[in-house]
């Protein structure tokens, strides 16, 4: 009877565990157990190699079903990790596994002898914020913009070099973008990489920079960006301009440029979502009475009847008078709010009606009336 433990017992993983389970709990053994970390320390050793020949097994869909339909014997001398190496053929499927580790405990990555240049890569996004007024964004408007970015140089046309030059092969990786190390380790040969510091990661250096870009392949420069503002849009919303943001290395794609709207407060207006609100000074005899009033909105004065008898603080609605909807074809309501006016100065007829009018009405009315300080101190007086 074989003595090995179960290979789900050696990984402290269920039976039924998926791929990513089974990864992750064995890069966290073999970060723990790894001889590296754990110089002259047998138990580790052991414990290393029993954890590799358990996930070798475990990450080969085929090894696994037949591990767990015959066990131990069913899998004995398909492979193993023990007495393979770093550089046999008992790497199987999870070289991927194995570059996460050591690019954690060595800073670079596994290599297989494959050289890794860099690509093309995409440019950065950019952000910028632009002034409209109130109705500008109620409305939407067609505007252009100024945009400081990254422009391809136009003497060297982006490769850096100077006028007749070309680049050369990098000295320090000899073109390959990465820098190689190899250790030895008791389980065989571990290389690593690194990105080349001398042309990070390009293979090729710039042997005579071009004078007007130091190099760069790039310059910047001030461009004129035509904008189309939806109507509807709101205060701190953003645009998103594809591919308007900086230069891409390598023949990459541009970035993005992102928008930022400001809205400017409007001296009547103010806005909740696509509602807007309007206080509408009144007098006292058109409340009173009623009247036929002109309320202005974003689209021109229109005339409204307010009925007699109307309280200051009145709300009456506008349909359809408030702001366009983005990416609809229905407007918000503007609610209007009464503000009854009450007159600061009469003259003597003024009065005298208002006089009669409470007569009128039953009330009593007294003109001149003491302040709250003016009583405190008279009744100081009387004592």
């Amino acid at each position: 009877m074989s003595t090995k433990r179960d290979y789900y017992e050696v990984l402290g993983v269920d039976k039924n565990a998926d791929e990513q389970t089974l990864k992750k709990a064995y890069r966290k053994l073999a970060m723990q157990y790894h001889p590296d970390r754990n110089p002259d320390n047998k138990e580790a050793e052991d414990k290393f190699k029993e954890i590799n020949e358990a996930y070798e097994v475990l990450s080969d869909s085929t090894k696994r079903q037949t591990y767990d339909q015959f066990g131990h014997a069913g899998v004995n001398g398909q492979g193993g990790f023990g007495g393979q190496g770093f550089g046999g053929q008992g790497f199987g499927g999870f070289e991927d596994v194995f570059g996460d580790i050591f690019g954690d405990m060595f800073g670079g990555g596994f290599s297989g002898g494959r050289p890794r240049r860099r690509g093309p890569e995409r440019g950065a996004d950019m952000r910028q914020s632009i002034d409209i007024t109130f109705e500008e964004a109620a409305f939407g408007k067609s505007t252009s913009i100024k945009v400081n970015r990254s422009e391809e140089c136009n003497e060297c046309h982006g490769t850096g070099s100077k006028a007749g030059t070309s680049k050369k092969t990098c000295p320090t990786c000899n073109g390959a973008g990465e820098v190689r190390t190899v250790q030895r380790t008791p389980f065989g040969n571990i290389a690593s990489s690194r990105t080349c510091s001398t042309c990070q990661g390009e293979g090729e250096v710039v042997e005579s920079p071009c004078p007007k870009c130091q190099g760069a392949g790039s310059t910047r420069k001030v461009k004129t960006i035509e904008v189309d503002i939806p109507a509807g849009i709101d205060d701190g919303q953003m645009i998103k301009l594809s591919a308007q943001g900086e230069l891409g290395s390598k023949g990459g794609p541009r970035g993005d440029l992102y928008l930022v709207i400001n809205v400017k407060n409007h001296t009547l207006f103010t806005r909740e979502g696509y509602d807007i609100y309007f206080d509408m000074p009144i007098t006292f005899a058109q409340a009173a009475l009623g009247d036929e009033i002109e309320v202005p909105t974003l689209d021109g004065k229109v005339k409204y009847t307010i009925p007699e008898g109307t309280q200051t603080g009145t709300v009456f609605r506008l349909r359809e008078k408030g702001i366009p909807k983005l990416r609809g074809n229905s407007r918000g309501d503007q609610y209007v709010k009464v503000i009854v006016d009450t007159p600061k100065k009469l003259n003597e007829k003024q009065k005298e009606l208002l006089r009669d009018f409470a007569k009128e009405c039953g009330e009593d009315v007294h003109e001149k009336k003491s302040t709250f300080g003016q009583k405190i101190e008279n009744m100081f007086k009387k004592k």
